[in-house]
């Protein structure tokens, strides 16, 4: 599960990434259509096109990834649910209570 973290996060760092190269990118745009090379500008779309396209790619396998591991985790805890009930209930009681004295205190 640790390893489904890392990854996770190293995915979340390099879309991160990704998002500020798009948006560095997207400066060009704009100064080529300041200075109306339509040759330049042309060029920028493109390279910006492309840079978008690779972030998009970049967010969909970290959502996949995001998916897949809160899937695993849901499974794990109904499977722990299953297993345990009356522990479950028994921290859900205690929790509830917790959370009954702390709103009665203001």
């Amino acid at each position: 599960m640790v390893n489904q973290a890392d990854e996770f996060n190293r995915a979340r760092i390099r879309m991160a990434g990704d998002i500020r190269a798009v948006i560095a990118d997207g400066e060009d745009p704009l100064k080529a259509a300041a200075d109306v090379s339509s040759e330049r500008f042309a060029v920028a779309r493109a390279k910006f096109a492309e840079k978008l396209g690779s972030a998009r790619a970049r967010l969909a396998d970290a959502s996949q990834a995001a998916v897949a591991t809160a899937r695993r985790t849901a499974a794990a805890t109904d499977g722990y649910v299953h297993g345990n009930p009356w522990t479950v209930i028994g921290i859900a009681a205690a929790a509830g209570m917790l959370i009954g004295v702390l709103a009665a205190r203001r």
